[in-house]
């Protein structure tokens, strides 16, 4: 009898101690290795909710200036959005300047034109979009979904002389999962 209530005791704990390791575990099926898609961070449309496509106000500033300051300052690594080359510092910080030649016609008789030179500084609020390169799981069974973010790129508005807006170009990106960028270069 000792022997079998021992083996039951022993069998006991061996169930329980598999069913309380696993008990946390979840069971998850990756949906995409890698997926990259753009989300817009400040809504220009008056007629939608304020949290449609935006972030509010200083949330979204503090986001932005504390992406541009790690890469400026150097404490993350940026990266060319399509040679994914390391930029330097020195580069980043030219980065956030655009330098322009603008033909300006004179007030003044003869009315010739003359080319200036026109710097501009990239302002938080011209960032208005983030590209994202995301890996996502889902749990089969409650069909909840996991997101880790591999890589972020900060866009800036481009926009014609006339003020139109003709799209967004992409500043560098940042990788937070150590297989990038190599995995990207091997496309």
């Amino acid at each position: 009898m000792t022997k079998y209530l021992y083996f039951s005791l022993i069998s006991i704990s061996v169930l329980f101690n598999y069913s309380c390791n696993n008990e946390g575990a979840i069971e998850k099926d990756i949906v995409t290795n890698r997926i990259q898609y753009d989300v817009f961070i400040r809504n220009s449309e008056p007629d939608m909710d304020w949290w449609v496509q935006n972030i509010e106000g200083s949330r979204r500033e503090k986001l932005v200036k504390n992406i541009l300051h790690q890469v400026t300052d150097g404490k993350v690594k940026a990266y060319d959005f399509i040679s994914y080359k390391q930029y330097s510092v020195p580069e980043l910080k030219g980065m956030m300047k655009r330098v322009d030649t603008v033909s300006i016609e004179r007030a003044t008789p003869p009315y010739d034109f003359f080319d200036t030179v026109m710097v501009t500084e990239i302002r938080i609020g011209d960032i208005t979009k983030l590209r994202f390169l995301e890996e996502w799981s889902m749990n089969e069974k409650t069909l909840v979904f996991t997101k880790k973010v591999a890589g972020i790129c900060p866009m800036v508005e481009r926009h014609s002389d006339s003020g139109e807006l003709r799209g967004y170009k992409p500043l560098f990106w940042v990788f937070f999962d150590d297989k990038y960028p190599a995995e990207l270069e091997l496309k």
